[in-house]
């Protein structure tokens, strides 16, 4: 079920390796920034895993919106650590191989990428409808897993556990989806793998 919701306005695309090896670790920082640089509404950030032949890894891509990109880059480098890769464009800052992982996952959204923080994401939170998720979010596209075709009535009702990460599939926000008890819909990511989280959302 495909939403006529889009997210407007021009972002610019910040690409960061702060080292973290996972995707909680990944969400951990993505939140951390977020409490304390106190970042624009209508930010992406997203996680990217990533493998090279020397280093895997979590890296975290921020979508901000243009007019606040110089502003933001300024902030992370100050907050981050030392060590950490950035990039931005041509703009770059920090350690050769990590401007390397960073730059990749500049590249990447919004072909691809899970989105941990977005518009509307603060909306998410207990049981909600197919509807809201679509009206009141950034999230375009519900897919339910094993049926990808299903059209879903706006009043289905979805578990979220307070943990919904939709990914970016080919520039559009896609939210997978599967059975749960009572006749409900959940994400199919789970919060277990990154509990470290749960009290940011």
């Amino acid at each position: 079920m495909t939403s006529p919701h889009h997210a407007s306005g021009v972002r610019s695309v910040i690409g960061v390796d702060a080292g973290t090896a996972t995707l909680r670790e990944a969400d951990h920082l993505i939140h951390r920034l977020l409490d304390r640089l106190a970042l624009p509404e209508g930010v992406f950030a997203c996680t990217h895993l990533y493998r090279t032949g020397e280093r895997r890894g979590t890296t975290v891509s921020l979508a901000v919106p243009e007019a606040d990109v110089d502003a933001v880059w300024a902030a992370l480098l100050t907050a981050l650590p030392k060590g950490t890769g950035l990039a931005l464009a041509d703009r770059t800052h920090g350690p050769d191989d990590a401007v390397d992982t960073a730059r990749l996952a500049a590249a990447a959204p919004p072909v691809s990428g899970r989105v941990v923080a977005y518009p509307g994401v603060a909306h998410l939170t207990g049981t909600v409808t197919v509807a809201d998720l679509l009206d009141r979010t950034a999230i375009e596209h519900l897919v339910v897993l094993g049926a990808p075709g299903a059209e879903l009535p706006p009043a289905t009702e979805v578990l979220t556990q307070n943990h919904v990460r939709p990914e970016w599939r080919d520039g559009v926000l896609t939210l997978t989806l599967v059975p749960a008890a009572g006749g409900l819909l959940a994400p199919f990511e789970v919060p277990n793998p990154t509990p470290c989280c749960a009290d940011h959302l």
